[in-house]
């Protein structure tokens, strides 16, 4: 399957730069270009791509509201949010819009190719560590409840929730799996239950709702 991107980027530079990396892979297309946020959000509606590289510094609408409509109108679209540091206030505000992760620009283009294809399969372009360190720094922006607040949680079984909190807190599947004594395999399951029940993206997202729902709180430093 050609993996269809969108690249949102106000340099046209690193956008060709962008274009040239994605082209020269046979299972990827660019399917089209934006200079801006609005046109980002726009092109995203009518060519609906799978993933989308987005800015957070541009003109005009900036990258994390573009985030923000492209997941809302959107849902199969996933988008990997482009940062000058990898644990800035953007990659943050672009994780609470609804990105499946980000990435530095610098970051060299192998590392952007796997990252474009795992996103593209569902999964989250960071770990739950990186997301669960990101949270933590920016802590006191984070408005948490109470977990028994989101009836949300009531539709997972003990199980479920169990997986939850240990993904939260950073765990691999097989980290996980050893931790309750589980297949991992066994663990992927539950996992993807409980990102159905919860309206979840990706374990990216997983960290996110732990953090604001209350159910995990953040560690005293």
């Amino acid at each position: 399957m050609t993996i269809r991107l969108l690249i949102a980027d106000d340099e046209s530079l690193l956008r060709s730069a962008f274009r040239m990396v994605i082209e020269a892979e046979p299972d990827m297309e660019v399917a089209g270009e934006a200079s801006d946020g609005e046109e980002a959000a726009m092109l995203a509606r009518r060519l609906r791509p799978d993933v989308v590289l987005m800015d957070v510094r541009m003109p005009g609408l900036d990258g994390i509201e573009a985030t923000r409509r492209i997941v809302r109108d959107c849902p199969r679209s996933k988008v990997l949010i482009l940062t000058t540091f990898d644990l800035d206030e953007y990659a943050f505000a672009g994780l609470k819009a609804g990105a499946a992760g980000f990435l530095p620009k610098n970051t060299r283009p192998a590392e952007l190719l796997t990252a474009i294809r795992n996103v593209a399969a569902g999964e989250a372009a960071l770990s739950p560590r990186v997301a669960r360190r990101l949270l933590e720094r920016f802590a006191p922006q984070l408005t948490p409840g109470a977990p028994e607040r989101d009836k949300r949680l009531a539709l997972l079984t003990t199980r479920e929730h169990e997986v939850l909190v240990q993904v939260a807190h950073g765990l691999s599947n097989a980290e996980v799996a050893t931790a309750l004594h589980l297949a991992e395999a066994t663990v992927k399951t539950h996992l993807s239950r409980v990102l159905l029940k919860l309206g979840l993206r990706d374990r990216a997202q997983v960290v996110v709702f732990a953090y604001e729902s209350g159910l995990v709180r953040p560690s005293a430093f």
